[in-house]
């Protein structure tokens, strides 16, 4: 009987047999790694390609933990880098988040997770050489090469998020280096996996990611001093756990138009689902987004209600679309920074990013199966506790092209 490309077994003997290596630290990540595979084989009705894809994505964040467990024995002080006071963007899916995440990240006060290091956050064996200037880093290669072939299969990927292997990028990957979190949700149709995490508690994923991004400061030759720019829709889910992990954390919560979120959210997954799968119902994708959103929002809500108000703050996206410079003065206030050092590059992104960005994304309730009071029904009452600004009905379709 031919065996099946995605069994575990098979999957991480192959990993130590390509690597030589044999240590892949916490096995918490067989946990949620078996969830997500007897998800992947019952429910996503992968094509050919998602097959191929889903074995290729495996193999690599295996290979990564193995490499990852490697790098921590030959460099013990890689583990002793502290992560201190970093600031933390939490927001839903399409909020704004990586508008502020990438102003942010212009600051060179901060230091931040490159698109190719959230790709492959573990530098190969011969990064001593790299380091050196002996060899180039093959990361920044590799991820231009994953970012080519995704935008020749769906070319909507540059307009929902536009992105390049140097740009800021959130730390999501890292989460899916413990077979953790929303990447898969938004890849493939794996229910049973998303319900699975919402179960259980993401600390020791949260822990693997604190480490990896050790590495990667220590790769980056980063000064520890520098506080981490992060940012995940992840973290509206798991907040306890990233407060756990990162107890000195300040917060940045985001919030925009609960219609326009879930709108755009089910687009972003569904424009990535079909790459994966013939047999994708948007209907279904729509009702699933509308789900996760607003379980993300309780979650939310109800593990900020223990957080002190001085260590968090809120800013909203329409208060970013009319300006911006004055909501990041709010925002540096709140960190006890000055902002005039950043403000040129802040401004150099914002042109880049309008580079960037090749054509609007559109994307609507309707085409999902939703109308805005099937929205508004769930997340009404999040909108009065926030003072949401609200589209108008002609506005959320126009400004879905925003």
């Amino acid at each position: 009987m031919k065996r099946h490309p995605l069994e575990r077994d098979a999957l991480l003997e192959h990993a130590r047999t390509a690597t030589g290596l044999s240590d892949f630290g916490d096995p918490w990540f067989l946990h949620p790694f078996e969830a997500l595979l007897e998800s992947v084989r019952a429910e996503a009705r992968l094509n050919a390609v998602g097959t191929l894809a889903a074995a290729k994505q495996f193999g690599h964040v295996l290979q990564g933990r193995l490499r990852a467990q490697a790098w921590f024995a030959r460099h013990p002080e890689i583990l002793a880098r502290p992560l201190r006071r970093p600031v933390v963007i939490v927001g839903p899916m399409r909020s704004g988040t990586t508008r502020l995440h990438r102003l942010l990240a212009s600051d060179r006060r901060f230091a931040y997770l490159r698109s190719f290091e959230t790709i492959s956050p573990v530098p190969r064996d011969d990064f001593i050489e790299v380091m050196s200037g002996v060899k180039d880093d093959f990361r920044p290669v590799l991820a231009a090469r994953i970012m080519r072939v995704a935008r020749l299969a769906n070319p909507r990927t540059l307009a929902i998020h536009p992105t390049g292997p140097y740009e800021p990028e959130e730390e999501l990957g890292l989460l899916v280096a413990s077979m953790w979190g929303m990447k898969h949700e938004a890849q493939w149709q794996v229910p049973s996996y998303a319900r699975w995490c919402e179960g259980e508690d993401a600390v020791p994923a949260y822990r693997h990611m604190a480490d990896l991004l050790r590495l990667i400061g220590w790769s980056q030759r980063e000064s520890s001093l520098r506080p981490w720019i992060l940012k995940t829709p992840q973290h509206m889910l798991d907040l306890s756990a990233l407060l756990e992990v990162f107890p000195d954390a300040r917060l940045i919560f985001t919030h925009r138009d609960p219609r326009q979120v879930v709108g755009s959210a089910a687009s972003l997954a569904w424009n990535q689902t079909i790459l994966y799968s013939d047999h994708v119902d948007p209907h279904a994708v729509g009702r699933e987004w509308l789900r996760k959103t607003a379980l993300m929002i309780e979650r939310m809500r109800t593990a900020r209600a223990a957080i002190a108000p001085d260590r968090m703050m809120d800013v909203h996206y329409d208060a970013m679309d009319r300006d911006w410079e004055g909501t990041m003065r709010c925002v540096y206030r709140f960190l006890d920074l000055d902002i005039e050092p950043a403000l040129p590059a802040m401004a150099g992104y914002l042109q880049r990013a309008r580079a960037l960005r090749s054509e609007p994304h559109d994307y609507s309730l309707s085409a999902f199966g939703l109308s805005e009071s099937d929205v508004m029904d769930r997340l009404d009452d999040y909108v009065r506790a926030f003072a949401v600004a609200m589209d108008t009905p002609g506005e959320v379709a126009s400004r879905a092209r925003g």
